[in-house]
Order: structure tokens, then sequence, then C-alpha cells
């Protein structure tokens, strides 16, 4: 069983997950489920197997959660330090051609969230970056081609 890293908030935001499917969308759908049964012929009810679709679907990401819940390595980045790039670092990152900055913090593969700034460990750009320090030059192959970054900044927060 392979341990998957992630920071302090995303375990607490999956056991947030995992309570609200337990308490709240687990008895809903139960309850759903036998009002439709109230209305008759099961065969054609499509109220019926919409409730058992979504009870399919809560069930397995419930075991989903906790599965990764178990197998979680969580990491204080608070604890961390250094000069390399490492994860749970947020770097800040100048593209080569247009001098434009990103920040990104570099985390778990299930709190990854571009628009909020966090990047999976998994994904091209943070490989690139683990390693690297202040002045290094990044280049990573994007969809939309071939991108060259300068590490600006690398902050454990």
């Amino acid at each position: 069983m392979d341990k998957v890293p992630m920071t302090a908030a995303g375990f607490e935001r999956l056991q947030e997950e995992l309570k609200h499917l337990k308490t709240v969308a687990r008895p809903e759908v139960i309850k759903a489920i036998a009002e439709a049964r109230e209305h008759g012929d099961l065969s054609e009810n499509a109220e019926y197997h919409a409730a058992r679709e979504r009870q399919s679907f809560i069930e397995g990401r419930v075991m989903e959660l906790e599965d990764k819940i178990s197998r979680a390595e969580v990491i204080d980045v608070a604890r961390l330090n250094g000069d390399t790039i490492k994860f749970g670092a947020t770097v800040t990152l100048a593209d080569e051609d247009t001098d434009e900055e990103v920040t990104y913090q570099i985390v778990g593969a299930d709190e990854s969230d571009i628009k909020a700034g966090r990047i999976s460990i998994t994904a091209p750009l943070a490989r690139g970056l683990i390693g690297k320090a202040v002045g290094d030059s990044v280049e990573v192959t994007t969809p939309a081609g071939s991108k060259s970054y300068e590490v600006v900044t690398v902050q454990f927060v």
C-alpha cells in the first residue's frame, strides 16, 4: 500500500467530505429511495433508479475516501524548510518569455486546484520543479507547448 502525501489542510478536507457523505448524503439518499419505492412499479420508476445511482456514487466515494485517509501521509508544511523545492513548497515562478509571475503550492493529488494556486505533486510542472532552487530554470512540456520558468522564491508556509 503506497502512502498518499497530503498537507494537513487537504487531509482535513477529505475528512470533512467523508463526514458529510456519511451523515448527510447517505441518509438523504436512503430517504429518497424509500419515497421512490412508495410510488409503485420500480422497473419504470425514474426517481428510484436515480436515487439508486446516487447511492452507488456515494458508497463508491466513501470507500475511496476511507482508503485515501487510511493511506494518508500528512506532511506539516510549516515544519519544512530549505532552499530546494519539495512537497509543500510555495513557489513563485517567472515565465522566461513574458516575465509574468505565478505562485503555486505543491500539494497532494487530491488537493490540487489550479485556480487556488495548488498543483499536484504528480503534475508535470511540479515534477520538473522538485529539487530546484531560487534562480534555477525549469522547462516543462505543457499541452500548449514547451514553457520555461525561472524560480523566483521558495517558501514553506
